[in-house]
């Protein structure tokens, strides 16, 4: 009396039900958490390289922003410097300016001749 009860035939998996890859579909429970477990380290490893030290796209902060403010700090340096320079070549005109005036609005000195 022994009473079997009916098992279900075996069915074949369809594709994309089975979320593994064909390579893990066949291999033991143990097995298949090593691979997993190194698959995950490779995906890891890879943002690792590709984003640096943020491990991760999604935590990255958009770099633009400190880009377009390096470049106006930049042209405000320069600029600067331009005005700085500008100023002392004017300062130098007007000083020479004022030179060739005195030079031109003092007479000549008397000339002195000397009889023996």
């Amino acid at each position: 009396m022994t009473s079997e009860a009916p098992q279900a035939p075996a069915r074949p998996a369809e594709p994309g039900t089975d979320l593994a890859p064909m390579a893990m579909r066949r291999t033991g429970q143990s097995e298949r958490y090593v691979l997993q477990a190194a698959a995950l380290r490779r995906r890891q490893l890879r943002a690792a390289v590709l984003y640096g030290s943020a491990r991760s796209w999604r935590q990255r902060q958009p770099l633009w922003p400190a880009a377009l403010i390096g470049a106006i700090a930049v042209a405000l340096v320069v600029a600067a410097f331009a005005v700085a320079n500008a100023f002392e070549k004017q300062q130098q005109r007007e000083a020479e300016e004022e030179a060739e005036r005195n030079a031109l609005s003092t007479p000549p000195a008397a000339v002195q001749v000397h009889t023996p």
